[in-house]
């Protein structure tokens, strides 16, 4: 067995990974990353050039894991690919919003490499994509096959990160190698927490999020909403409307469900504004809400909620009415979304507010504005004068990811010979290393220098 990190970098990016296993081989995720444009948002392609892929299996459907998928699938034709059904309804979505995003972004960096894909090509190559169930065994062929079978099989298992998300695990010649995806060990408001193997395996491969950070002491998720809900409640009490830096699929709609919650219990009413691609997630929430695993599966978000709708064309006449809430994204405020734009009309202000509620790359618009001091000058757009910051700014932890002492302790149950870390920020997979070898002294902890190939 032989694994490639495509990922460019150390670091949460354009998640991909090769794996070679008797000679047949197979590719995890096909990320884009969210900072870089070009040649450099794609995973590192080249270091597999000349291997034939026998199948393509997506753990999820977020940008990072799926975004260049039409990309491979061009290189490697004969490919079969797998993925759940939500992840394919779900990932289509979001291919042919990419498609959109790429087209305007074609006009505004003058690149002539975009669109990397296009809306006919998404349609042609989706036609191709298989959907899996869970806890079903398959081959890389995609027939259906006993657990003991003696070909190279897999098996999806629910990861709890959002809807459709998995861990896969692998079995080969009586060796077994899980990969855990992007997972959540703890109920979120909509979506529960994940259900993976307990049995032992040989090798995992495992994801290092918030390896840098600690569960605050005394955290539950419960207290969390109530401390937001109370931080809304004050933030309209100054006058002020606020903003929520959110993604599209997943955060957005565990930040409505909060909405809603609090509209129950406080009967406070208030207008709620998300943007055009949440919609279009929202409305897969709802179709599919008592379908799987879900909390709260009555809920209709957008019958309940009447979110307006903001879009590129829409958002530079938005006002900032007070009483009001923005969950706009993106969630990193990546300069040109609705959520950077928004941000540069309330963060010289001091009535209004900015809570943030998940992951930030420290690098992005995001995570500058989130570690900023009061009256810290900032430039959250390259293309705008700097900012001095005075509107109110809260943290909040509602991560989609599992803690890193959750993590730590799946692997142990786990006991596997071999782990490799990735999905992680230096710092991140710096900890989880010191971590995973203070507690599994006889697992061989390997973070995968990436382009370069490991024997496994």
């Amino acid at each position: 067995m032989k694994f490639i990190n495509l990922t460019r970098r150390t670091e949460i990016g354009a998640n991909s990974y090769y794996l070679e296993i008797d000679g047949r081989g197979l590719v995890l995720d096909s990320g884009m990353h969210p900072k870089f444009e070009g040649e450099e948002a794609l995973p590192n392609m080249n270091a597999i050039r000349g291997r034939k892929l026998d199948a393509i299996i997506i753990s999820h459907s977020h940008q990072d894991h799926i975004g260049t998928l039409p990309v491979l699938m061009r290189r490697q034709p004969h490919a079969r690919v797998f993925m759940t059904e939500p992840t394919a309804e779900i990932g289509n979505i979001l291919l042919h919003n990419s498609v959109n995003v790429m087209t305007r972004q074609r006009e505004e960096l003058g690149t002539t490499l975009y669109p990397l894909f296009t809306h006919r090509e998404i349609d042609r190559v989706s036609e191709r994509w298989q959907s899996c169930a869970l806890r079903q065994t398959y081959t890389l062929s995609g027939e259906r096959a006993p657990a003991d079978s003696s070909e190279t099989t897999f098996e999806f298992f629910d990861a709890g990160h959002v809807p459709g998300s998995t861990g896969v695990l692998l079995r080969t010649g009586g060796r077994t190698l899980f990969y855990t995806g992007d997972v959540n060990f703890d109920d979120q408001t909509i979506v529960q927490a994940a259900v993976f193997p307990e049995e032992k395996i040989d090798i995992l491969i495992t994801e290092c999020t918030r390896g840098d950070t600690p569960v605050p002491a005394g955290w539950s998720r419960a207290a969390e909403e109530k401390r937001l809900m109370q931080a809304i409640e004050n933030a309209f009490t100054r006058g002020g409307c606020l903003l929520i830096p959110v993604f599209a699929l997943g955060k957005t709609q565990e930040i409505l469900a909060i909405l809603y919650k609090l509209r129950r219990e406080k009967t406070l009413d208030f207008p709620i504004y998300i943007g055009g691609l949440s919609w279009k997630m929202s409305e897969v929430y709802d179709r599919r809400a008592q379908m799987g695993r879900r909390q709260l599966p009555r809920l209709q978000l957008l019958d309940e909620l009447r979110p307006f709708v903001l879009n590129a064309e829409n958002i530079h006449d938005a006002g900032t009415r007070p009483g009001r809430v923005y969950a706009l994204s993106s969630g990193m405020m990546t300069p040109k979304t609705l959520s950077n734009i928004f941000a540069q009309r309330i963060v010289d202000q001091a009535r209004h507010s900015i809570f943030f509620v998940g992951y930030a790359d420290p690098e992005s618009p995001a995570g500058i504005l989130r570690n900023a001091q009061p009256n810290e000058q900032v430039k959250i757009d390259p293309d705008r004068a700097p900012q001095t910051v005075r509107c109110q700014i809260e943290q909040f932890q509602f991560s989609a990811h599992a803690s890193r002492e959750s993590l730590v302790g799946f692997a142990g149950r786990l006991a596997p010979k071999k782990i490799l870390l990735v999905h992680g920020d230096p710092p991140a997979v710096a900890w989880m290393r010191a971590q995973l070898t203070l507690n599994l002294p006889n697992a061989e902890i390997i973070v995968a220098t990436p382009g370069m190939e490991i024997e496994l």
